[in-house]
């Protein structure tokens, strides 16, 4: 995975995928495949809701061993299969600082680069958001996408 930072207020990351675009796409966009790959290792991810349409609402509930739960939620502002996806971010622990996340699926015949473009509100908040560990974060992420990408191609 590759992270850059190419103004004060964005954050791009990319990753190629052993596995077909159509089907990456579809692991972002699929409800039922979200759990087993969103987030680090050490939290079980729920859906809560995911309406993947212009103006529909997602939500995703993380939990820790003890129990504990975070929540983040958004909207989907762009959506056209396999190539893009854009939509709202925010943790529910600090509301008000709300991400635009853009992601693009290239086809690169039989794999897929995928780049997330997330646009903060600000410098601080995305300075924060570096700070409280998205890199590493987002890297087992996507480790667990290739894992899941894997299994299913």
């Amino acid at each position: 995975m590759k992270l850059t930072t190419p103004t004060d207020r964005e954050v791009v990351m990319e990753r190629v995928f052993d596995a077909p675009r159509e089907l990456v796409f579809a692991a972002y966009t699929d409800p039922k495949r979200i759990p087993y790959w969103w987030g680090p290792r050490k939290y079980t991810t729920k859906v809560d809701k995911m309406e993947v349409r212009v103006g529909g609402a997602w939500r995703f509930v993380s939990y820790d061993s003890d129990g504990n739960e975070s929540g983040f939620h958004g909207v989907y502002r762009e959506i056209v299969p396999p190539k893009r996806l854009v939509n709202t971010f925010e943790y529910e622990g600090m509301p008000g600082h709300v991400v635009v996340d853009t992601a693009t699926f290239e086809d690169l015949g039989g794999k897929t680069k995928v780049t997330i473009t997330s646009v903060f509100q600000s410098k601080e908040d995305r300075d924060g958001m570096l700070a409280s560990g998205m890199e590493g974060g987002a890297r087992e992420t996507w480790e667990r996408l290739a894992e899941l990408l894997s299994k299913e191609s």
